[in-house]
């Protein structure tokens, strides 16, 4: 399947989710990393009107979720987020924020993720790390 035919897949099963409702669309995929972006504004702030570390959060565990899918076959098995880490290391008051979520360890069952928020300039925002699990389909 071509990069572009990827990228239309996953973009279609955003609509009515959490992706949808913070503005996250996927950009870019590779043979072992996938790209998001997410804008930041009022939707994603928190009181102090900076960007909220759940929103942040969120961005990691749906690229890297979506990366997940990339390597198992979907027909007869699920993905699930089973530990997601954080270290948020900069802020961000507006603009576009891109997660790229890199394979570190691609198992029959579990892989590991390092996942990589960076603003408008390429600064570090955020670090995560998720681990994710291949279901069967009940």
């Amino acid at each position: 399947m071509s990069e572009e035919a990827i990228l239309n897949e996953l973009n279609s099963i955003t609509p009515n989710t959490l992706m949808e409702t913070l503005g996250i669309v996927f950009t870019e995929v590779g043979d072992d990393y996938v790209v998001a972006t997410m804008p930041v504004n009022d939707r994603v702030h928190q009181p102090m009107g900076l960007l909220h570390g759940g929103a942040t959060v969120a961005l990691a565990e749906s690229v890297a979720s979506a990366a997940s899918m990339l390597f198992i076959d979907t027909s007869s098995q699920e993905v699930r987020g089973i530990e997601i880490t954080a270290n948020h290391l900069r802020s961000v008051r507006s603009g576009i924020v891109t997660a790229t979520a890199q394979a570190l360890h691609n198992g029959k069952m579990t892989q590991l993720w390092e996942i990589r928020v960076v603003d408008e300039l390429g600064k570090l925002i955020s670090v995560c790390k998720m681990t994710s699990i291949a279901l069967s389909k009940a």
